[in-house]
């Protein structure tokens, strides 16, 4: 199985990140939404979602959301706060989305905080823009907030130890062929853990090839959650505002 199946499955996954700054990403939605001027009754699809802190504080401001995550255990855990518009599924991001899981085309895809770049062959990218597209309305927006390679390679941390609910988590970081390779290990309960996360970095022009290629223009870019512009050098993050360009006749038959 590849390293995602099974990591974002286990408890300890959620208990390493548990710290998020849930004002940070609270802050970021609602400066990302105002900008893209979405309508109260826009559809908005969170993919990758995990445990929904996204998804939840998007319906809160109003919008119908659809929750897509691999994860059976957070799909379990969102559950519980389903409403009429706040539904979640089990979906892996390479599959189709309309019309098999969602009846209907959405406004905006959401794809926050690197939850790209987990796959090894590039076709299984091309699916996940490929997918998205469909998905959209003519003129929708897909947001992909990803790492900026050029920060991650000026800023690794090699090593680190972080001690969570009781629990001492070693961290090894590297960058191997253009991804980034976390190592994880711990111990809990007298019994020894190991786990990995592999990210490629893809560069802008890697991604502005996916996204040309299945019919996305760049509408913005931003360099962190306060959506400050972005600077190779100095941004840690590389938010992607992307919008479908307009069915023609041709592109439609095709």
């Amino acid at each position: 199985m590849a390293w995602f199946e099974t990591w974002f499955d286990t408890p300890y996954y959620h208990i390493l990140y548990k710290d998020r700054d849930f004002v940070e990403a609270e802050n970021f939605i609602t400066l990302l939404t105002n900008y893209l001027a979405l309508s109260k009754d826009s559809k908005i699809i969170d993919l990758a979602c995990g445990k929904g802190r996204h998804s939840k504080f998007l319906n809160h401001l109003g919008f119908q959301v659809l929750g897509l995550d691999l994860s059976k255990e957070s799909i379990i855990h969102n559950k519980e706060f389903e409403s009429e518009d706040l539904q979640f599924k089990v979906h892996d991001m390479r599959n189709p989305i309309f019309p098999e899981i969602s009846e209907e085309k959405v406004d905006a895809v959401f794809n926050l905080f690197t939850s790209f770049g987990y796959f090894e062959n590039p076709s299984d990218d091309r699916k996940v823009f490929r997918s998205i597209s469909k998905a959209l309305t003519d003129e929708g927006f897909f947001v992909l907030d990803f790492l900026n390679e050029k920060w991650v390679k000026n800023t690794l941390l090699p090593h680190e130890t972080t001690h969570k609910e009781g629990i001492d988590f070693t961290i090894k970081k590297k960058i191997e062929d253009e991804h980034i390779i976390k190592d994880i290990t711990f111990s809990e309960g007298g019994v020894n853990h190991h786990y990995f996360e592999k990210v490629k970095l893809h560069s802008l022009e890697e991604i502005a090839e996916y996204a040309n290629e299945f019919g996305f223009e760049r509408a913005a870019i931003f360099g962190n959650y306060q959506l400050d512009p972005f600077d190779l050098e100095n941004s840690p993050r590389c938010i992607n505002i992307f919008r479908k360009k307009k069915t023609t006749l041709n592109s439609a038959i095709s």
